[in-house]
């Protein structure tokens, strides 16, 4: 049987979606600008601005990026490298340590979840994080100083700890003790099934923090073919600015050096795989964010 909705509830209904239409909207045009405006004219963005749609088409600005393709081929390995291996091996770490921090038997379970907490308020700063990873373990110029680094987050633990938390009481976990069940048994065979929502809400968390970072190859590669893709990207702006800058002080036309144009393609090429991928974990991290975030 249908229920007639009285004509208050159709009219907030009516405005809700109105500001949610308008909310969506207000997210969307920037990416449409951005992919617009990658595709305009260098001269047209600096004399009329953005817009919605490309004015005077042009893909110079993709053509200076993809100039050396087999460097930013390269940047994409890495990065999907540093992406992959981080995010694996990130999980597994979080997900142990989340489990064993949750468990009410283990006797130092607060005093961890403190230092854990800690660490996330207080931090010695930028110059004993570098002398740690570039004098005392030698890091510096390999690729394990650039993935290693983000393994574990204080937020991303306790998130993962409370979905545990919520997602298996635990009387489950004491009813498999009782019947000869290990940690590791309770962990794969119990813990791990439920944990899809989660998985993939601080996965996304990595990934995404590994996909767009550039500090890192900035503070410990040595050599072009271990850069992130952001940090190559980056090293072209830069570039691509100095010769507008050279040009200038030579007193030589400027206005055919896509300088513009080209910080919107770089944001189009770094950001287009997150883009591609996020709505496929979408239903997976709303479900991760809301059951973890209660308190348990």
């Amino acid at each position: 049987m249908k229920i007639k909705q009285s004509g208050s509830t159709i009219v907030f209904k009516v405005i809700i979606y109105i500001l949610l239409t308008f909310m969506a909207a207000v997210c969307v045009f920037p990416f449409i600008i951005i992919i617009s405006g990658s595709f305009t004219d260098n001269y047209t963005i600096i004399t009329e601005g953005y817009g919605l749609l490309p004015k005077n088409f042009t893909i110079s600005a993709y053509k200076t990026i993809f100039k050396a393709p087999q460097d930013i081929l390269q940047a994409y390995k890495m990065n999907f490298y540093y992406t992959i291996v981080g995010t694996g091996i990130g999980l597994f770490i979080i997900t142990m340590t989340a489990y064993v921090i949750s468990r009410p038997e283990f006797k130092y379970r607060n005093n961890i979840s403190f230092i854990i907490y800690f660490t996330s308020i207080f931090g010695g700063g930028m110059i004993p994080w570098y002398l740690m990873y570039a004098s005392v373990l030698g890091l510096k110029g390999s690729t394990f100083a650039i993935w290693f680094p983000a393994l574990m987050s204080p937020f991303l633990v306790i998130l993962m700890r409370t979905f545990i938390k919520e997602s298996v009481p635990d009387a489950i976990a004491e009813s498999a003790k009782i019947d000869g069940a290990g940690h590791v048994t309770i962990f794969l065979k119990i813990v791990m099934p439920v944990l899809g929502p989660g998985l993939a809400t601080i996965g996304l968390f990595l990934a995404i923090g590994y996909w767009n970072d550039w500090y890192r190859s900035s503070m410990f590669s040595t050599s072009s073919k271990t850069w992130e893709l952001q940090f190559y990207l980056y090293d072209l702006l830069n570039a691509t600015q100095a010769l507008r800058q050279m040009a200038q002080n030579t007193s030589v036309s400027t206005a055919d050096l896509p300088t513009e144009s080209i910080k919107l393609a770089m944001a189009v090429v770094a950001t287009g795989p997150v883009l591609l991928f996020y709505p496929f974990v979408q239903k997976y991290f709303v479900s991760g964010i809301t059951v973890g975030a209660v308190k348990g």
